[in-house]
């Protein structure tokens, strides 16, 4: 089974999917992996240097490196007989894409389709501020927030489009797991995970589940 987790920066995406790693019913195996894209190192870099380089090139730039932890991971995920949770996902580059005007391409859209599909993609959502604040606490990196909504407008619209379930990553650590727990217990009842936060069962089985 492969869980995927995305959002903006400050979302809690690797809190959450270690979290949830810790918190699987005995007996399952699990494993976390990471679809990094080095946005924020190529960020650091070209402040450093006093440069912005063209949209285009710093998307070009993170597509190649998403795209090679995306494509080592699945082979890593496809080898494992257990529960795979994965932080960020090509998903990512496409809202990252959206919210800064460029077109989506083919290229990620047909990878998407080529490699196994996730059983479920989460999207954690919470607002730019709230993101912006945290993001400000790790003392690592910053965001600007106009990006940051610009980027969470861009989540919600995928998120809306694909029918992916949308977790409200604003509360405690606690209760984003929680919901995350009931997305996997949805999913091994045989329900498929529906939009906000919710499971929607299969014909026939019943009322919905909540996420």
């Amino acid at each position: 089974m492969i869980l995927v987790l995305i959002g903006i920066d400050g979302a809690g995406k690797t809190t959450a999917a270690h979290a949830l790693a810790a918190h699987v019913p005995p007996g399952t195996d699990v494993l976390v992996l990471g679809n990094y894209s080095g946005r924020k190192t190529l960020s650091r870099w070209t402040r450093r240097f006093g440069v912005q380089p063209p949209a285009r090139l710093m998307d070009a730039a993170e597509t190649v490196v998403r795209l090679l932890n995306v494509l080592l991971n699945s082979v890593k995920a496809a080898r494992f007989d257990g529960l795979v949770i994965m932080d960020r996902h090509l998903h990512c580059q496409l809202a990252l894409r959206a919210a800064r005007g460029l077109h989506r391409g083919a290229l990620l859209r047909v990878v998407l389709r080529l490699l196994p599909r996730p059983d479920a993609v989460v999207l954690l959502d919470l607002p730019a501020e709230q993101a912006q604040l945290r993001i400000a606490a790790r003392g690592t990196d910053s965001e600007n927030l106009d990006e940051l909504q610009a980027y969470r407008s861009a989540y919600l619209a995928q998120a809306r489009e694909a029918g992916h379930p949308v977790i409200d990553a604003g509360r405690a650590p606690e209760a984003v797991v929680a919901d995350l727990r009931g997305v996997l217990a949805g999913l091994r009842a045989g329900a498929s995970p529906g939009p906000a936060g919710t499971l929607s069962p299969p014909s026939g089985a019943g009322p919905e589940l909540p996420g």
